[in-house]
C-alpha cells in the first residue's frame, strides 16, 4: 500500500471520477473510491474503469450509495481524509424530466451526507462537481461565476445550484472549505454513453441516423477530460479562504465571507454542434445521416465558460483542441468496443 493520507473520491467508477482517481494513483496518492454502480448507463463500462483502478497500487474501493448517510460516515470514520472530491450524482438533464426522485436522493440527500461527514471530520478541502447547467435561462455570454444563477431550466440544474448553496452554508456555519466546479460538456476516452459525442459515434458506426436537436442550432463549450482533471487537481491543492473584499451589500456569487469559491472549468471556446459533427465524421471516416429535432426541454442553446478567474488564480487554462480530443475519443472507442477502422 502506498503511504500517505488518502483522498476520498465519490463517483469513482464514473467518467470524471475514474480519470481523477487514476491520475492521483499514478502520482503516488492513495485513493478511497466510492460508487454505487447504478444502472443509469452501462454498468459494464463502470466495472471496466474500476478494473483498471484496482490494478493500481493504493486504491481501495467501497461499493456504497452516498444517499446512505451511515455508509458515508463509516467510510470517513475509517479513514482520515486530507481532501474530498465529491463527484457522485445522478447525471443528465433529460433523465431528470422522468426520474426526478433519483436527483433528490443522490444530488441533495447524498451531498448533505458528504457535507455532514466533512463537518465532523474536517478535511482540508471539499471540492464538488457543479455544472454549466446552473446558468439556465441566463443569456449573458460568456457565462461568468460572478453572475446570478437563479433561473435553472431543469431539475438537474436546480439540484446542482442547491449543492452550491448547501456548500456555502457549511462553509459559513462550520468553516468547511468548499469549492464548486462548474464543468462544461466534458468528453473524452471512457466517457458517458448518454452524452452526444458518444451517442453520435455509436450511431454513425452502426449506420443509424443521429438525433440533432434544435435543428443543429446549438453551441457547446466542449472540455477534454485531461484538461478537466488538471484543472480540478490544481483547485484541489488550494483550499479557499474568506474573501476580505466580499461586500454583503453587493454580494459576489463566486466568493464569500466564508471559505467558499466557485470556478468554471470549460474550454472557453464554444463550438457549433454541426462543426462538432463534421470533425467527428472526419475522425471516423464516415458521414452521418441526420434526423433534425426540436429543442429538448431543459437543454441550453449555448454554453460558453468565462475562465478568467481560473486562469488568473491558477496560471492555467485548458489547451486541448476539439479535433485532437475527438480523435483520441474515437481511438479509444474503436479499441474498447473492438470496432475496426
Amino acid at each position: 500500500m502506498k503511504e500517505g493520507i488518502p483522498i476520498f473520491i465519490s463517483g469513482a467508477a464514473g467518467f470524471i471520477g475514474f480519470h481523477l482517481a487514476r491520475r492521483l494513483l499514478e502520482a503516488g496518492r492513495p485513493v478511497v473510491g466510492v460508487d454505487n454502480l447504478n444502472e443509469y448507463y452501462d454498468v459494464n463500462l463502470k466495472k471496466a474503469r474500476l478494473k483498471r483502478l484496482k490494478a493500481l497500487e493504493g486504491f481501495e474501493f467501497v461499493e456504497a450509495d452516498i444517499a446512505d448517510g451511515r455508509a458515508v460516515e463509516k467510510i470517513f470514520q475509517k479513514h482520515s481524509f486530507e481532501k474530498v472530491l465529491h463527484l457522485a450524482a445522478q447525471a443528465g438533464v433529460r433523465y431528470s424530466l422522468t426520474h426526478p426522485q433519483a436527483y433528490v436522493q443522490s444530488n441533495l440527500a447524498g451531498f448533505l451526507n458528504v457535507l455532514e461527514s466533512c463537518r465532523r471530520h474536517r478535511p482540508q478541502h471539499l471540492v464538488f462537481a457543479s455544472s454549466s447547467s446552473v446558468y439556465g435561462a441566463n443569456k449573458k455570454i460568456p457565462f461568468s461565476e460572478h453572475d446570478g444563477v437563479n433561473h435553472p431550466v431543469s431539475l438537474y440544474a436546480a439540484t446542482k445550484r442547491a449543492n452550491e448553496l448547501m456548500a456555502h452554508s457549511y462553509a459559513h456555519l462550520y468553516g468547511t472549505p468548499c469549492t464548486g466546479l462548474r464543468y462544461f460538456t466534458v468528453y473524452g476516452p471512457w466517457g458517458r454513453p448518454d452524452m452526444a459525442l458518444f451517442l453520435f459515434t455509436k450511431a454513425i458506426l452502426n449506420d443509424v441516423p443521429i438525433e440533432v436537436f434544435n435543428h443543429g442550432n446549438m453551441e457547446r463549450d466542449f472540455t477534454y477530460i485531461d484538461d478537466v482533471v488538471e484543472g480540478t487537481l490544481r483547485v484541489l491543492q488550494r483550499p479557499p479562504t474568506a474573501d476580505p473584499n466580499w461586500d454583503a451589500r453587493a454580494p459576489d456569487p463566486a466568493s464569500a465571507s466564508a471559505p467558499f469559491r466557485i470556478y468554471n472549468i470549460g474550454n472557453n471556446s464554444p463550438v457549433h454542434l454541426m462543426s462538432c459533427i463534421e470533425i467527428l465524421e472526419e475522425c471516423l471516416g464516415k458521414k452521418s445521416v441526420k434526423n433534425y429535432r426540436e429543442m429538448q426541454p431543459g437543454d441550453l442553446p449555448q454554453t460558453y465558460a468565462d475562465i478568467s478567474d481560473l486562469a488568473k488564480d491558477f496560471s492555467w487554462r485548458p489547451k486541448t483542441s476539439l479535433k485532437e480530443g475527438i480523435s483520441r475519443f474515437v481511438q479509444w472507442y474503436r479499441e474498447y468496443y473492438s470496432v475496426l477502422g
